[in-house]
C-alpha cells in the first residue's frame, strides 16, 4: 500500500516562521547570483588555467557556491534563529512510511521531465547556456565534475526551495500562499535562462511541493531535478558543435 502524509489545508497560520526563510532565501540567491556572474572572479579563473581547465574549476566553484550560499548557510542561520526546529522540519528525514511513495513519485515524474529535457536541450537557445562548462574539449575528469557539480549544487537549491522555502512558509501562512510564495520565487530565479525555462518552472515548482508535502522530505524533488538537469547537459554535451567529449569521439572511432 502506497503511504503519504495527508496535506495540510486545516492548518491555522504563524505568521512569523516565514519572515527569516525569505529573507536567508533572497540573500543566499543574491550572493550566488553576483559571485558567480562576476567577471573579476572569472577571470582569475582563466589568468591562472588554461582555458578548459578554468572553465571546469570556475563552474564548480560556483556549484559549490550554490550549495553553501543558498542552502547549508540559510539551514545553518534558522537553526540558529530556531533552535527548538531539527533538520526533519525543513525536509531533510528518510521516513519508512512514504518510502514507496518517494520512489514511485521520482520514477514517475522523472520519466515525464527528462524526455522533455532531452527535446529541449537539443534546441539552439539551449546551447548558448548548456553545458555550462564552456571548455571545448572534456575529460572523464570534467565529465564526472560536472555530473558531481550538479548533484551538489542542486541539493543546496532543493533544500532552499523544497525545504527551508516550503515547511515552514505552510505553517506561517497555510498551504496554498506558502506554494504561492515559493512557485513565485522559484520561477523567477529562471528569468535570466529565458521564457521558456522561467514558464516552465511554474507548473514544475507546484507539483514538487505538492509532492513534497505528501512525502514529508525534500528526496523526489532533488532526484528530480537531478535527472532532469543531467538529461539536459548530457544531451547538450552531445548535440553542441563546438564542445567535444573525448571518450565518445574514441567509442565513434572505433564503430567507424
Amino acid at each position: 500500500m502506497i503511504e503519504f502524509l495527508p496535506l495540510p489545508f486545516d492548518h491555522k497560520p504563524t505568521l512569523t516562521a516565514g519572515v527569516a526563510p525569505i529573507y536567508l532565501a533572497l540573500i543566499g540567491f543574491v550572493v550566488f547570483w553576483f559571485i558567480s556572474k562576476s567577471e573579476k572572479i572569472k577571470d582569475y579563473y582563466f589568468k591562472k588555467y588554461d582555458t578548459n581547465t578554468a572553465w571546469l574549476r570556475f563552474i564548480y566553484m560556483t556549484k559549490w557556491l550554490g550549495f553553501l550560499s543558498m542552502g547549508l548557510l540559510p539551514l545553518v542561520v534558522l537553526s540558529i534563529i530556531h533552535p527548538e526546529r531539527g533538520l526533519t522540519d525543513y525536509g531533510l528525514n528518510f521516513r519508512t512510511d512514504t518510502l514507496l511513495f518517494n520512489v514511485l513519485a521520482t520514477i514517475s515524474l522523472s520519466a515525464i521531465v527528462i524526455p522533455l529535457a532531452v527535446f529541449s536541450a537539443k534546441k539552439p537557445k539551449n546551447l548558448l547556456n548548456y553545458p555550462q562548462i564552456r571548455a571545448s574539449n572534456w575529460n572523464q575528469k570534467t565529465f564526472r565534475l560536472n555530473l558531481w557539480g550538479w548533484a551538489i549544487y542542486l541539493f543546496g537549491y532543493e533544500l532552499l526551495f523544497r525545504g527551508i522555502l516550503l515547511f515552514p512558509l505552510v505553517e506561517a501562512f497555510g498551504i496554498w500562499l506558502a506554494i504561492a510564495v515559493n512557485v513565485a520565487l522559484y520561477s523567477a530565479t529562471h528569468i535570466p535562462k529565458g521564457i521558456e525555462e522561467t514558464i516552465g518552472a511554474v507548473p514544475l515548482g507546484f507539483v514538487l511541493c505538492l509532492l513534497t508535502l505528501m512525502a514529508g522530505n525534500i528526496w523526489i524533488a532533488f532526484l528530480v531535478h537531478v535527472a532532469m538537469s543531467w538529461a539536459n547537459s548530457l544531451t547538450a554535451l552531445k548535440y553542441h558543435p563546438e564542445i567535444h567529449y573525448d571518450q565518445w569521439q574514441k567509442k565513434a572511432s572505433v564503430i567507424k
